[in-house]
């Protein structure tokens, strides 16, 4: 068992501090946000993620996680000090540091023995130097700090169990008792230790993301082709993707992807390059077609209906992916904006994002109980997170209550025929509208 503090009670803070506590670890929580503080301390949870609270209360009620605003005294009761704390864009491109910067500040000014200082928020590449360099300047006594960048590769909705059963953990180290410290921690999780220095770690996170999300641009520009040469983009994927080299995953078209990860971190990987004088026109193109898909979503809605002025269009799904009650970046909130913007009135359900996104955008969208009434007055109906729940859509059901008879699939999880045989007009990412008859066998 090993004292951790962990600074920082967001997405990453939280499941971090509840997992290291899971496997037997006493983990104190730390963040500056009081409120938060308290609603943890009570067994509230601040955000939507499958089995957290669980863990959360069933490790607080064992005495192995407590929640604290006090940061000075959790540095000083712990031998690891995890640094999880918020990395947003700023306006200019670049990451915000400054949270990063305050609590490297905070450590030092606590340091009262030696320390392990691992970086788990996602951070440029050099950041660690600063880090330890921070540390050092504010220090009232010298005492061997090792900094580590150790990234986390947590997907919202399933969090938890990527922290319990991880395909890899990457460990940025360059200090031998520090890397018997991480190794330690991680035993019981009895996965691959990719062991290397710090920078290349921080490398590491920003290349797996930005991989991704060039993955998901890929799909949905050759879909935007598929649309103009008459083929089906489902097709072409499960064609594609039975090539080990390529594989499946992340091979399914939609509006585009969001959240608090992808969009930022191909950006600031751009701006990394940019400022290291090479322009990465790769990177500028993944995030330019992820920016158009929700454009282009629109116009097409535009055209379908001979325009939005006065029309209704039903959203399903709010969240920038099923699970979650995530809003950032979410394709759904932007493409609703511009929704608006054209004079459309917009009715949407999310199973648990309704309370957020209502916060967000307020009275200009009438907030639905189910996907049902979601449906009940609109000209088209929108799919724009795949919630499990929406695949079993029964548009029989569904058609005598709808204004119009347009079902935008912003996803491609319906089967067109059941929509066609129900009475409405199937559109897609990606997929003609009249199928060739073309099978696969498994």
């Amino acid at each position: 068992m090993k004292r951790l503090a962990i600074i920082g009670a967001g997405y990453v803070g939280l499941v971090t501090s509840a997992c290291f506590a899971e496997l037997g670890n006493k983990v104190t929580c730390v963040d500056v946000d009081a409120a938060k503080i308290q609603k943890l301390q009570r067994g509230e949870i601040p955000f939507y993620e499958p089995q957290l609270a669980e863990i959360v209360q069933r490790n607080a009620g064992a005495e192995r996680l407590a929640f604290t605003t006090d940061l000075a005294a959790a540095v000083r009761a712990c031998e690891v000090i995890f640094i999880a704390v918020g990395t947003p864009m700023r306006a200019d491109g670049h990451v915000d540091l400054s949270a990063v910067r305050a609590v490297a500040r905070s450590i030092g000014e606590a340091l009262n023995g030696p320390k392990v200082v691992v970086s788990k928020s996602t951070v440029p590449v050099e950041t660690g130097e600063q880090i330890s360099a921070i540390i050092r300047e504010h220090a009232v006594e010298q005492h061997p700090v090792a900094v580590v960048s150790n990234p986390e590769f947590l997907r919202e909705g399933s969090a938890v169990s990527d922290f319990l059963h991880p395909d890899r953990i990457v460990v940025g180290i360059e200090d031998s008792e520090a890397e018997l410290v991480m190794r330690q921690l991680y035993a019981p999780l009895d996965a691959p230790l990719v062991i290397t220095d710090v920078r290349t770690s921080e490398m590491i996170k920003y290349a797996a993301n930005a991989f991704l999300a060039t993955k998901i641009s890929f799909i949905n520009e050759l879909a935007n082709i598929c649309e103009h040469v008459g083929v089906d983009i489902k097709l072409v994927g499960r064609g594609i993707g039975y090539d080990q080299r390529i594989g499946t995953q992340f091979l399914s078209p939609g509006i585009g992807y969001g959240g608090s990860c992808f969009p930022k971190d191909v950006r600031a990987l751009e701006q990394l390059a940019v400022e290291h004088d090479y322009p990465a026109p790769l990177l500028h193109a993944v995030e330019m077609v992820n920016r158009r898909q929700v454009e282009r979503t629109a116009a097409r809605l535009e055209r379908e209906l001979g325009g939005l002025r006065h029309k209704t269009i039903g959203v399903l799904g709010l969240a920038f992916k099923p699970n979650t009650d995530d809003l950032r970046e979410a394709p759904a909130i932007a493409l609703i904006r511009r929704l608006l913007d054209r004079g459309a009135a917009v009715r949407a359900h999310d199973p648990i994002a309704n309370a957020p996104a209502r916060a967000l955008l307020g009275n200009d969208v009438a907030f639905c109980e189910d996907m049902y009434e979601t449906a009940r007055g609109s000209h088209a109906l929108v799919l724009a997170t795949e919630w499990n729940e929406f695949k079993s859509f029964d548009f029989v059901r569904a058609r005598p209550t709808m204004a119009g008879d347009l079902v935008f699939d912003g996803r491609n999880v319906f089967d067109p025929e059941v929509v066609n045989a129900a009475g409405l007009r199937y559109l897609g990412i990606g997929r003609e509208r009249r199928r060739r008859g073309v099978r696969t066998t498994s």
